[in-house]
């Protein structure tokens, strides 16, 4: 039965639970159904720090935002940007500079509908539902065109998503095709879960979110970095996320790397 909250869309199975919404769940958020925290609770029996690790990612995505607005960057595309927790990136960029402009793209119902909540009377962020798999339809859509310059540098974003793009769908050509769209000066951050140092627990993990409608699929690093082609990466490299520039903030904790992060340059 569904659950009465306001802020879910009609039509929607609250019994599925989605990656969305576990990972608001770890992040401490309310966003969550019964069935997103029963899957989150099983992730939190077979890793223990697994909210930490949430919140080591989530602090990469602010640091990462923070340099991009020191590099002169004034507008971000977040791919699969979930369900907003405080500490959005229209917050970050706003707060300094109020014609920052965002936009967000998840496919998930929750999140688009509870981001629209947010985001109503924003004039410089907006929110698309759409599969960030397909980057035709994300960047032909209106409100991507209305908002996003392409003739200017982009802040994109795809953190903690790439684990959840399988290799059926090719997640190092789906970078690749947004890298392709994006201007000359564009900044890129990825990350990305990992079961290079945690196999056993990490494989429990992907058998735990095989009930969710968002299987996930960790990768090394070896093949993580090659999805950083095409680009120059910045110091300090390819690295686990509490090692990427603590200087600009909270780094989290987690373990030594569990989530690999970095951020490049397009040419």
């Amino acid at each position: 039965m569904a659950e009465p909250f306001s802020w879910v869309p009609t039509g929607i199975n609250t019994d599925v639970p989605s990656a969305a919404r576990v990972y608001d769940f770890l992040l401490g958020g309310g966003h969550n159904f019964a069935s997103d925290r029963m899957v989150g609770d099983k992730v939190l029996q077979i890793l223990r720090d697994g909210r930490a690790i949430a919140a080591s990612n989530r602090s990469f995505m602010r640091r990462a935002v923070l340099l991009m607005m020191e590099q002169g960057i004034t507008q971000f595309l977040d791919l699969g940007s979930g369900i907003p927790t405080v500490g959005n990136v229209h917050e970050i960029v706003q707060q300094e500079n109020p014609d920052a402009r965002v936009v967000y793209v998840d496919y998930d119902e929750v999140a688009v509908s509870h981001s629209q909540l947010i985001l109503e009377g924003n004039d410089n962020a907006g929110v698309v539902q759409a599969d960030m798999c397909r980057p035709d339809d994300v960047l032909s859509d209106p409100v991507v065109k209305d908002l996003i310059d392409f003739s200017q540098p982009v802040g994109l974003l795809m953190v903690a998503v790439l684990h959840f793009v399988s290799d059926e769908k090719g997640p190092a050509e789906v970078v690749a095709r947004y890298r392709d769209a994006m201007p000359s000066g564009s900044l890129i951050a990825l990350s990305h879960l990992t079961a290079d140092f945690k196999p056993d627990e990490m494989g429990g993990v992907v058998e735990a979110m095989k009930h969710s409608r968002d299987p996930m699929y960790f990768r090394a690093l070896t093949e993580f970095e090659p999805m950083f082609a095409g680009l120059e990466v910045l110091q300090p490299g390819v690295v686990s996320a509490p090692q990427w520039h603590p200087e600009l903030g909270p780094a989290g904790e987690g373990g030594p790397a569990d989530v690999y992060v970095g951020v490049a340059r397009k040419p």
